[in-house]
């Protein structure tokens, strides 16, 4: 095995410090990379031998606490487990390293993260039980029960998925991917009874589950890989097992992918739109209608193909079909 020599790179770190900057800037480090370093060795050094004003948090370094967290180029990380060569082999030998939200920045890689904390309160992340105090016998939960929690009980709290969801950069009401995860967590817990309660907050139009946008971005910054946007869609489906869902736009357009996909073996976004929001609220869309017509982006109603395997995919969409859409049609 050939050996693995150091290497110079230079580090293009963001700086600033909220009680004395005006604005943020970035300033050039060049570190020697010794072999299997990771970013927070980097961070490390930097304070240790470059400056000591250099502010970052840390703690436990194997990847358990979630403080680390930064990105490098845009993506999101834990310092203590992404290690140097990798990052350059994705993004070449100039890594720029960031904090999660420059938004929110109070100095350096140290962000101000109230928003996320709050948000993730809002949802109960605890198990809302009346118990017996003085218990003769186990609370003992199956293999099956324990398995329905998904690993969503697996997540560190680092804030990465929530930092580089768009729909929190947008919508500062969204509660964002980890508080929904660790709502799901709770209310897949058979020992739980907060279930409805959870439901109601996380059903409103705004902050709750119909405002992600499905861009798969929290799945991609999870560093534990415990997909926050599977743990969404299972929200949604537990809105409308317990009979909540109520009939407006966003529950409409989440419906009205079935009755296209029954109907044609493929998803009519045309009718999608008038299904979710009626006759008159297709109109606001004509304009952009038209521009997608012409780039041959849609297929009007007449001109709609039907799949070779239609009668094979309604069967299918029979059996996955485990949830009643009360009071939608």
């Amino acid at each position: 095995m050939a050996n693995i020599e150091a290497k110079k790179m230079t580090f293009k770190v963001f700086r600033f410090n909220s009680e004395s900057d005006v604005l943020p800037h970035y300033k050039n480090y060049e570190i020697e990379v010794q072999p299997g370093e990771v970013i927070l060795d980097i961070l490390n050094r930097i304070k240790w031998e470059h400056d000591g004003s250099f502010s970052y948090r840390r703690s436990c370094r194997h990847g358990i606490c979630g403080s680390c967290a930064v990105k490098v180029n845009g993506k999101a990380t834990l310092a203590c487990k992404d290690r140097v060569s990798d990052l350059t082999e994705i993004f070449g030998d100039e890594l720029v390293i960031e904090p999660q939200d420059k938004k929110r920045v109070i100095k350096d890689m140290v962000i101000d993260k109230k928003d996320f904390w709050k948000k993730y309160d809002a949802v109960q992340p605890y198990l809302n039980s009346v118990i017996d105090e003085a218990p003769t016998a186990e609370n003992i939960v199956s293999i099956e029960d324990a398995e329905k929690i998904d690993e969503a009980d697996y997540c560190i709290q680092c804030g990465n998925c929530y930092y580089s969801c768009p729909a929190v950069n947008v919508n500062e009401d969204y509660l964002g991917p980890a508080a929904l995860a660790i709502a799901y967590r709770f209310n897949a817990d058979i020992r739980d009874d907060g279930k409805r309660e959870r439901l109601d907050t996380v059903n409103k139009i705004g902050p709750g589950i119909w405002d992600c946008v499905k861009c798969f971005e929290c799945a991609e910054a999870c560093p534990k890989e415990l997909d926050p946007i599977g743990k969404i869609t299972k929200l949604h489906q537990q809105v409308f097992e317990e009979g909540m869902a109520e009939n407006n736009v966003a529950v409409r357009h989440a419906v009205g992918f079935k009755p296209s996909i029954v109907k044609h073996g493929l998803l009519d976004e045309g009718e999608l739109v008038r299904y979710s929001e009626g006759n008159i609220g297709v109109l606001k869309h004509v304009p952009v209608a038209i521009k997608m017509l012409k780039k041959g982006k849609i297929i009007m109603p007449w001109n709609m193909p039907k799949s070779k395997n239609l009668d094979e995919i309604k069967k299918l969409v029979e059996i996955s079909s485990t949830a009643k859409f009360k009071g939608i049609k």
